[in-house]
């Protein structure tokens, strides 16, 4: 068996997997999997199953769809397999995956699919699954990530999630949430569905909400044309306008240092850490609409956010024992802003739009992620508007009061102490205490999150937007959680890894994912927490993985043997 380094760059001439076409204002992606290109060589892709290459493929298409198509409002996803749409995520791939491996596979899928919703809620680009065959599993999910779901009705077809009759887990990417919270199936219904292997199909599926239409052969052409242009005629998307190519995002990697164009990695193994440093803009950004589409994925708003996106998901899958992500930033405050304010200037424009969007699933992604964060904040930091939200989001953020004393006894020039700014992309316009650019999963901004329950406090740091804060004013507004002097910074920090380091990496976690999602549940942390953490306790279960467990004994012809005993 070979493993390699996991790569999450791609584009549609590297595609195994998928077929994308346009059509005007239709754009149709088709699963069609080639079995003998999975990510590893002790498995094969069959029946339009899948595996982590394949949701990387479908990652990709999903956001080239948003910024080099504009004028697509409806994307209609579907099998390119006869009477198979997908049959979920590939049994033998999971059978013999590392437990890291399983829980990243899933929750990666889990943010493809929100990527997916997030298009349809948010972009004016609808999701349509034309279910031509059987869905099954992650199939399923996949579909349920869309906003309409299509049946063929040949007597044959059906939709199911048979992961607990068959393999003693559970349907690990939105499926049990999004069936009983997005399509609202009746919870007796849906645990019916849920152990039922051979599914659900026909006019049972529309009936308990399964699906949404159903057609027989003659008429599945003419259903899909005709939800199509409906969901269209429904859009904002532009009728007339020219997508940006996203380039592929260049980046190299020596030892234990990754270097982006915006953004450097440099890990530390004796600490367990990586310190992951963006830079800020330097010279003249777009200031308008126009600039930016000229500037496309140069701009630096967008080209510092996908390479933090691409940073994020390396250290996450090939970098599995880095446990504490360490986040500094580096340039000039006035840059940031000035770089951002298109942001603020021109929400309404569809690609303002897409980048604020790829923004806040980028932090998003960083919020979820089983790792401790910390910020730091030293002079020459340009924390400000979408960058102080690693600030908002650290777990523990730490910022030098005064400046380096080292350098004044030298003779140097010493540099000034370092300045935070909060900016609308934080609080919204006006001062908006519900407002910011980058909700959480909760649906919550972070600084909402920060102070939840705590409305004052709330509304004293709003009131510090657009202020350059020192350390002192940051602590007294509670932006920050601690504020040494120079001679304090260097044990602090090295005291806060180093511990960091020694705790049980379950623990963190499990602290963390509790600590950082206050408030309100939604559908998302449903299935980034309650979901998630059974899926990740179920796959460490003899009952699912062990030697005779159901992922062992799939396809064996033996079942598994099961202990009885509930937890």
């Amino acid at each position: 068996m070979s493993v390699e380094l996991i790569d999450f760059r791609t584009s549609p001439e590297q595609y195994h997997h998928w077929k994308l076409s346009v059509d005007g204002p239709i754009a149709t992606l088709t699963m069609d999997v080639d079995p003998e290109s999975g990510l590893r060589d002790d498995y094969e892709l069959k029946t339009n199953s899948y595996d982590l290459g394949v949701d990387i493929e479908l990652h990709d298409a999903v956001q080239r769809l948003r910024f080099e198509h504009p004028t697509v409002k409806v994307v209609v996803v579907t099998g390119g397999l006869d009477k198979i749409f997908c049959a979920g995520a590939n049994i033998q791939m999971l059978a013999g995956s590392t437990h890291g491996h399983k829980v990243n596979f899933c929750k990666f899928t889990n943010e493809t699919r929100n990527g997916i919703e997030d298009a349809t809620a948010n972009s004016g680009q609808t999701w349509i699954a034309a279910v031509n065959g059987t869905a099954a599993g992650g199939g399923y999910e996949l579909a349920l990530a869309c906003d309409e779901i299509l049946l063929i009705d040949d007597k044959s077809s059906a939709v199911s999630l048979p992961e607990i009759p068959l393999l003693a887990v559970l349907p690990g990417t939105g499926g049990l949430t999004r069936v009983v919270d997005k399509r609202h199936v009746r919870r007796d219904l849906a645990d019916a569905f849920a152990t039922r292997t051979e599914g659900i199909r026909g006019d049972t599926a529309v009936d308990w909400g399964l699906v949404d239409h159903i057609a027989p052969p003659s008429g599945w052409d003419e259903l899909i044309a005709d939800r199509a242009q409906a969901r269209a005629a429904e859009s904002d998307r532009p009728d007339d306008a020219t997508g940006i190519e996203l380039t592929r995002v260049d980046r190299t990697i020596d030892g234990d240092t990754i270097e982006y164009s915006t953004v450097s990695v440099a890990i530390d193994r004796s600490t367990g850490s990586a310190t992951i440093t963006i830079k800020g803009p330097n010279g003249d950004e777009p200031t308008t609409p126009e600039q930016l589409l000229e500037a496309g994925a140069g701009a630096w708003v967008l080209r510092s956010a996908r390479e933090l996106d691409d940073a994020i998901l390396h250290l996450r899958l090939n970098e599995t024992d880095i446990g504490t992500w360490v986040f500094q930033t580096a340039g000039d405050l006035d840059n940031v802003a000035r770089a951002e304010q298109v942001l603020a200037d021109h929400a309404d424009q569809w690609l303002v739009r897409e980048i604020r969007l790829f923004w806040a699933r980028t932090l998003k992604r960083i919020d979820v992620s089983a790792r401790s964060l910390i910020t730091l904040i030293e002079p020459g930091s340009c924390f400000g508007g979408t960058l102080a939200e690693l600030v908002l989001a650290a777990d523990r953020s730490f910022m030098l009061t005064g400046t380096w004393e080292d350098v004044r006894e030298r003779g140097d020039n010493p540099p000034e102490p370092v300045t935070i700014r909060l900016s609308p992309a934080n609080v919204g316009a006006d001062g908006d205490t519900g407002g910011g650019w980058y909700p959480m999963s909760n649906g919550l901004t972070r600084l909402q999150t920060r102070f939840w329950g705590r409305p004052d406090a709330l509304a004293a740091a709003v009131q510090t937007t657009g202020k350059e804060l020192l350390a002192e004013d940051a602590l007294e507004a509670e932006l920050i959680t601690f504020a040494p002097d120079d001679l304090d910074w260097p044990d602090e920090i090295r005291l806060t890894l180093e511990e960091r380091n020694s705790f049980s990496p379950d623990a963190l976690t499990g602290m963390e994912a509790n600590y950082r999602f206050v408030g309100p549940e939604t559908m998302e942390t449903k299935i980034f927490a309650r979901l998630t953490a059974w899926q990740n306790w179920i796959f460490q279960r003899p009952n699912a993985v062990g030697p005779e467990g159901a992922l062992r004994r799939f396809g064996t012809g033996s079942r598994p043997d099961f202990d009885p005993h509930r937890v």
